[in-house]
């Protein structure tokens, strides 16, 4: 894949790899940040995708294993002031707020899935679980949000 071609790629991607970093870290600069150093080091392995097809899979595990590894830096830090949550622009609100309270292997698959369009397939690739692993985590994933959803409407 050329340089230009990866770009071109890349930049189509670029909400879908932000709303997975808004999904998995906790303030809006390690987001970018997450963003930032994902696509430096596709660009800089490249050459590693074996093919082009998988584009969208590889560098939504690398911006995931980027997240992870921030987060685990960041065990260690204690922040002096609270760090406002960045969300992406969605028309519900409490959508958002109900994936985000989610666990992780529940919001990861349905973000992967709903918000960012990986099929089954793509997200047991990316995730490195098998598909009907993927397949009970989504559904069970609905099921807390509709739950949760529920509750929220219920009290107001």
């Amino acid at each position: 894949m050329t340089k230009e071609a990866f770009e071109r790629q890349v930049i189509a991607l670029r909400k879908q790899l932000y709303y997975v970093s808004y999904s998995l870290l906790p303030n809006s600069s390690d987001q970018e940040d997450a963003v930032q150093e994902c696509i430096y080091k596709a660009l800089q392995k490249r050459e590693t995708l074996k093919q082009d097809g998988y584009l969208k899979t590889w560098l939504m595990r690398i911006l995931i294993n980027v997240c992870h590894e921030m987060r685990r830096k960041r065990r260690r830090e204690f922040p002096s002031e609270e760090i406002a949550v960045v969300r992406p622009d969605t028309a519900n609100g409490g959508i958002f707020e109900a994936i985000i309270g989610l666990d992780e292997k529940y919001r990861l698959p349905i973000v992967l899935h709903h918000h960012t369009g990986h099929s089954v397939q793509e997200v047991a690739q990316i995730l490195r679980l098998p598909e009907g692993t993927v397949k009970s985590r989504l559904s069970r994933g609905r099921t807390i949000l509709a739950r949760e959803l529920n509750e929220r409407e219920a009290l107001a």
